[in-house]
């Protein structure tokens, strides 16, 4: 798929902008395809944010959290791998992981799991994460026996489901040294450095807020970011949620910083800040294909995302999957999300279905073909774009 050729060059300084006019007035030029991954007779889709693409460009894995929101004491496997057709072909990691959150699948065709452990205990908010103060010294990790017994880890698994490597204390761990808590997701490069964004919440001085480098050995290298913290919002590492990553073709790291409605673009090799983007909305999942073009999914404007204060925020743009360029930043199509959200007090009845949560999808991928899909929390199921006739 070439959407690159619909693209004029141009310059892009309204990108940087944090107040910038809506991209919602775009074409979709995808239709939607549901319930064509057949799940194994009796079970029913969970909640889901993780999909990648198998090294072989055309089959699907998906972390899948087990029919509800969570794998807590569930004897399901939650990795799920998918041919192009649907049919499973494999599954594994039973009692193994809480909250499935992020997927990547490496050169090697290994499949790496992201367990945040944020779906449980309460949820996104990051309790039980770093102590003190914005702007003070991380506190030392939270009492065990707050914290789930396990989670809070990234998994690499080989395509078979053999243990490779674990990265993370299990349980957690929140101090300014340690790793992780509430781990979003993870990518490698090109010489196997792995890559991960930390931080499901945005507490003030609590919720961590950190990217961070390991070698393939796991050794760590380096971090930037610390806690949120609002004062640090104009900060090269002031994050805030940030729950996705991907480089392009000119090995530019990509981070969706999501609290913030923005990407940040950074050069990997001394993490300079290059550019800010905000016209790709609030980036729940993000894909950057080897044509350049960017798969940005936004599940959470018109309905969960708030303020700092707490007052509704993005009632003015809309959830779903934009799609544009890496190279020029421009925005070219959108697939709207067509599920209504609730307006504060509203219920969903049969009548008038609605949802009081995140919305569309959270995580996406694209296979070899430019054939999209979507994984969803709110509505617990992965769908399939392809493009109209």
């Amino acid at each position: 798929m070439k959407l690159l050729a619909l693209l004029a060059v141009a310059s892009s300084p309204v990108f940087a902008q944090a107040d910038m006019k809506p991209t919602n007035d775009l074409p979709n030029p995808y239709k939607t395809v549901e319930g064509w991954a057949k799940m194994p007779e009796g079970r029913t889709w969970g909640s889901t944010s993780a999909v990648a693409i198998d090294k072989d460009g055309t089959s699907i894995w998906v972390a899948e959290r087990c029919g509800k929101n969570d794998c807590a004491g569930s004897s399901l496997d939650p990795v799920l791998h998918f041919d192009k057709n649907g049919t499973l072909i494999k599954s594994f990691g039973a009692g193994m992981i809480i909250s499935p959150h992020g997927i990547y699948v490496d050169p090697d065709g290994n499949v790496w799991v992201v367990d945040c452990a944020c779906t449980v205990n309460g949820g996104r908010g990051g309790r039980g994460g770093r102590g003190g103060a914005a702007g003070a010294p991380p506190a030392a990790a939270p009492d065990a026996a707050a914290q789930p017994a396990k989670g809070h880890q990234i998994y690499k698994f080989s395509p078979d489901g053999k243990l490779l490597m674990t990265l993370g204390k299990a349980g957690g761990d929140s101090s300014a040294t340690g790793f992780f808590f509430q781990p979003n997701n993870l990518i490698t490069a090109k010489n196997g450095d792995i890559w991960v964004v930390e931080g499901h919440g945005s507490t003030a001085g609590v919720s961590p807020a950190r990217v961070l480098r390991f070698d393939k050995t796991g050794k760590l290298l380096g971090q930037w970011g610390n806690v949120y913290d609002p004062t640090k919002i104009d900060e090269p590492y002031g994050f805030n949620q940030p729950h996705a990553l991907a480089f392009d073709s000119k090995g530019r790291l990509f981070i969706a910083d999501r609290g913030y409605n923005r990407l940040k673009i950074f050069d990997p090799s001394n993490m300079k800040l290059l550019d800010t983007w905000y016209q790709f909305s609030r980036i729940s999942g993000l894909w950057i294909d080897k044509d350049d073009n960017i798969y940005a999914g936004d599940s959470e404007s018109e309905s969960v995302s708030r303020n700092p204060d707490g007052t509704p925020s993005r009632t003015d743009w809309k959830r779903g999957i934009r799609i544009g360029s890496a190279r020029d930043g421009k925005v070219v199509a959108l697939i709207p999300d067509t599920w209504a959200h609730c307006q504060q007090g509203q219920q969903s009845t049969e009548a008038a279905p609605c949802l009081t949560s995140t919305s569309s999808a959270e995580g996406v991928a694209v296979d070899s073909h430019g054939v999209i899909y979507g994984a969803e929390v709110g509505q617990k199921a992965l769908k399939r774009y392809e493009k109209k006739n």
